[in-house]
């Protein structure tokens, strides 16, 4: 299992421990929230499954792991419009509702492990989007993901399979 805490000098920075190491991350802006709301900034508390890894096949080879593996398109979107019937799930771009572009002239979602926030069952302005993914230099707050160093990330991701959670801890 992989924990996270966030860091006693920022809300926005945390630690991500595994039994074979731990890593230093960013969180969202608002710091870990126990109650996540759409657009908060809060990286949200509790368990949470890590589904499948995203990948882009232009700029990175296939992460080793056990998770699922999918390559982004370059017309993914990940939809975060509450009222939209595809709320929290990868859709076609473009798209009628509104919705965050995967393919990303940035490095941040080269990257992406989709986390089980919110998606069963889904519940409007509960939160979308939620990943772990690459991180900003610096590692600048998220919009409520936990971000690490890519190199990190797949370190990370070498060593979970279908049943891995991550427990984000207030």
């Amino acid at each position: 299992m992989l924990q996270v805490r966030s860091s006693p000098r920022a809300q926005c920075e945390g630690i991500l421990c595994l039994k074979s190491g731990i890593w230093r991350c960013a969180l969202g802006r608002a710091g870990i929230l126990a109650r996540k709301c759409e657009g908060d900034g809060g990286t949200p508390a509790g368990r949470w499954r890590l589904r499948q890894a995203l990948y882009r096949p232009d700029r990175i080879a296939r992460p080793r792991t056990a998770l699922p593996v999918r390559a982004i398109k370059v017309n993914d979107g990940w939809c975060d419009a509450p009222g939209d019937r595809n709320y929290n799930r990868l859709v076609p771009l473009p798209y009628k509702a509104s919705a965050e572009r995967l393919w990303r002239d940035d490095p941040l979602y080269d990257l992406v492990v989709v986390l089980g926030v919110n998606d069963r069952p889904r519940m409007r302005g509960r939160g979308s989007a939620i990943f772990l993914h690459s991180a900003r230099p610096g590692y600048a707050p998220t919009e409520g993901c936990v971000a690490l160093r890519q190199r990190d990330l797949l370190r990370v991701l070498e060593r979970c399979d279908r049943h891995s959670v991550v427990e984000i801890l207030i």
